[in-house]
């Protein structure tokens, strides 16, 4: 019977045939009244796991979520199919959370998201008295544990208001990224008794890995983004001045780009955050303050533009990109720099409270420990997806042929001579220095550190002749294979590993493979590189095989109505649907029910708008297969697809304007971007180009503020201003109607 029912359920509210790996064995468990600990990676469809249940149970679910963000977004998405939820958290007015508390107790609600903070507070537990509560459920659950990466003291109110309630319900756990030590501590600060465990693996197929040590990031970065204008993506920095300076760069550069971190007001956060989840800016430059939770499906891309303190942040961050199953590309730009921004980081950490001085240094330690693994990560030639997916413990044998490396052509170079000198030096040296000290004596610098302790007379000083990076490769690969170790302290120390000694005394040779010099792979484009590195993933071959012209218009849809219930595009429909629906081509409710991601509740609000379109479209496909010459647009009827284009009541971007000509004109083969029509303003004389202090500002002309163009002075944390243009109703008007002057 529970199958059945959750059968019914998957279809009507959520429009899926079949449960993904691993979703039914946590249902089961659950409406078995077990409590369950689900890892599964981001993108896994955790939600599903305890949404069903709690529409299935008799009382309701209260699900523990650690950002507003997230509640925000599945009450929505829960809304939209028509399932009865609400959030208590610090976004809501006094009269708007007594409202939720009132509705509590009539029983409104099976679902109920609720911030750690807010559990103890007076008023939710005494709500809860006359209803039964059958499972909670925690969200982010890695957050209750000390050995976890993101350890929240608020998750251990958790236990203290399971404690209160009368009577024990079902608890269910989930996380992206768990180790066994953070597993085993959920179940037992949880009591949790039994549970059923369900690691479903770690592997993201459609996630590509890549990471590159560039000269210049700026560089690297622009190199990255140039064929990715119309994608959305996340660039994540280790400090707020990088947020800041990454962020001025690429509005500089004509990229519509907001940013978050904890130095801007609360205001400023959820309008930047909106403006992201509404596709009004298409980056976000951010601090790692910003994403859990994010459900924002067509995330294109994530660029780690400083290397995180650990693996489990790295993989939990870049999962945010493809969550509908979508390719996508997960950059990390690497410096030497980011490991000692993130050992400073660990050691004066604000945020993080410990127990004693005993478990501050243990703690301590581990993350050391954590940011050596990911340093390793961004040395290593082997697979990045089986070096991050046998971290996890989960062992992976085979290449993925879907990261940079094992898409990188390399060659063994005799590494033996360098070696031996790098060992020697730790040794003269009685393994009392770190890297840089090291390679510094052995080529030879004379720095005043060095000549004052007399380092200058030893053996081993001066005698490499290879560059600084070379010798740093060296040393990595040496950590990288036990033939050295780094400790964990504050200044981490190069000792000898546990083949240093063998490799001395018996003379062995050592090969490193470094990246094989290829004139036709270094002549390559960047779309050349994009294109090869997906090209054995089938969704690519299903997204180009599909009508643009359908799936553009299929968007123009979605975002109309959307823009009318004020909620995210990806709230509707998901890209994946959209293109499920070209794919299929669906003409009656019942074909549109067939359609991935389409349920009852869905085809009763929108079905009839969709499938009015996708039939009027292939009616028109027909016409134009059979037209000739004489039967082209004309240029009235071109003039008449203008009128389509959206003009929005409130100012908005030049990104954003673009954005909706584009709608249009690519049903039409064409395609314009911001930066061609500031260029054309420019000429116009409705724009011109200031230079302040060495930057560049393109700001609106007498004549450009007559036709409703504003340059909006802001400032960041820093108190530094910069300026963002915006185009009234009737500024957008022009633009549209003097778009033939620019296609």
């Amino acid at each position: 019977m529970n199958l059945e029912k959750t059968k019914e359920i998957l279809k009507e509210y959520f429009g899926y045939d079949t449960l993904r790996v691993g979703q039914d064995k946590i249902i089961e468990n659950i409406l078995s009244n077990k409590d369950v600990v689900g890892i599964m990676p981001t993108g896994a469809g955790k939600s599903i796991c305890f949404q069903i249940p709690a529409m299935i149970l008799e009382g309701i679910t209260i699900v523990i979520s650690p950002l507003i963000s997230l509640m925000k977004d599945q009450v929505n998405s829960l809304t939209q199919v028509g399932i009865k939820a609400a959030y208590l958290n610090s976004s809501l007015t006094e009269k708007q959370y007594f409202t939720v508390l009132d509705n509590i107790r009539n029983g409104i609600y099976k679902i109920i998201y609720v911030a750690p903070e807010r559990l103890l507070v007076n008023g939710f537990i005494e709500a809860l008295e006359s209803l039964k509560v059958s499972m909670i459920t925690i969200d982010e659950a890695h957050c209750i544990s000390q050995w976890g990466q993101d350890f929240r003291p608020s998750y251990m109110q958790i236990v203290d208001f399971i404690n209160k309630l009368p009577t024990k319900p079902i608890i269910s756990a989930f996380t992206a990224t768990a180790t066994s030590l953070v597993k085993d501590d959920i179940i037992n600060i949880l009591n949790l008794h039994n549970p059923y465990v369900l690691v479903t693996g770690f592997d993201r197929s459609n996630l590509y890995f890549e990471v590159q040590k560039p000269n210049d990031k700026y560089q690297a970065l622009e190199d990255f983004l140039k064929d990715r204008k119309e994608e959305s993506g996340i660039i994540y920095c280790s400090t707020r001045d990088n947020v800041e300076n990454v962020c001025k760069y690429l509005n500089d550069n004509d990229y519509e780009a907001t940013r978050y971190h904890a130095g801007l007001s609360d205001k400023e956060r959820k309008e930047n955050q909106e403006d992201f989840i509404y596709d009004r800016r298409r980056i976000m430059v951010a601090t790692n303050a910003f994403g859990m939770g994010i459900d924002k499906s067509n995330v294109s891309f994530v660029v780690h533009y400083n290397m995180p303190k650990d693996i489990e942040s790295y993989y939990q961050e870049a999962g945010r990109a493809g969550r509908d199953g979508s390719e996508a590309h997960c950059l990390l730009l690497y410096s030497g720099q980011d490991v000692r921004t993130n050992l400073y980081m660990i050691e004066n950490s604000k945020d993080r409270s410990y127990e004693s001085i005993d478990s501050e240094r243990e703690l301590k330690a581990r993350d050391r420990e954590r940011l050596k693994i990911m340093s390793n990560y961004c040395h290593t030639s082997t697979c990045l997806r089986q070096y991050i997916i046998n971290y996890f413990g989960e062992e992976v044998k085979d290449s993925c042929d879907n990261c940079s490396n094992c898409k990188t052509e390399f060659e063994d170079i005799d590494i033996t001579v360098p070696a031996q000198k790098i060992i020697s030096c730790v040794i003269k040296t009685r393994e009392r220095f770190g890297t840089n000290m090291i390679i510094d004596i052995l080529r030879g610098s004379k720095n005043k550190r060095i000549l004052i302790m007399g380092l200058d007379k030893i053996s081993t000083y001066n005698i490499m002749a290879e560059t600084d990076a070379f010798a740093k490769e060296v040393v990595n690969f040496l950590i990288l294979n036990d033939y050295l170790y780094t400790t964990n302290d504050e200044f981490p120390i190069l000792k000898l590993g546990k083949f240093a000694g063998r490799f001395l005394k018996e003379k062995e040779s050592l090969s490193m493979k470094v990246v094989k010099f290829n004139k036709a792979i270094a002549n390559e484009t960047s779309n050349d590189k994009k294109v090869s590195s997906k090209s054995k993933n089938k969704k690519t071959v299903d997204l180009h095989s599909v009508d643009a012209n359908l799936l553009s218009s299929l968007k123009t849809l979605r975002l109309s109505l959307a823009t009318e219930q004020k909620v995210p595009a990806f709230l509707i429909f998901s890209d994946s649907t959209l293109i499920d629906m070209c794919v299929k081509m669906p003409q009656t409710e019942e074909e549109f029910l067939e359609v991935s991601g389409v349920g009852k509740q869905k085809l009763e609000r929108y079905g009839a708008k969709f499938l009015e379109l996708i039939t009027s479209k292939k009616e028109l496909g027909i016409i134009e297969n059979n037209q000739n010459e004489n039967d082209k647009l004309t240029a009235d009827e071109i003039k008449t697809d203008f009128n389509e284009i959206i003009i929005f009541e409130e100012p908005v971007t030049i990104s954003t304007i673009a954005d909706q000509i584009n709608v249009v004109i690519m049903q039409q083969g064409r395609k314009i971007t911001a930066i061609k029509l500031n260029n054309w303003l420019i000429e116009k004389g409705y724009l011109e180009i200031i230079e302040e202090d060495e930057n560049k500002r393109k700001s609106p002309t007498s004549k450009g503020e007559e036709l409703g163009i504003t340059s909006v002075e802001k400032k960041n944390f820093k108190e530094q201003t910069y300026y963002t243009n915006y185009f009234s109703q009737n500024a957008q008007r022009f633009i549209v109607d003097n778009i033939n002057e620019l296609i």
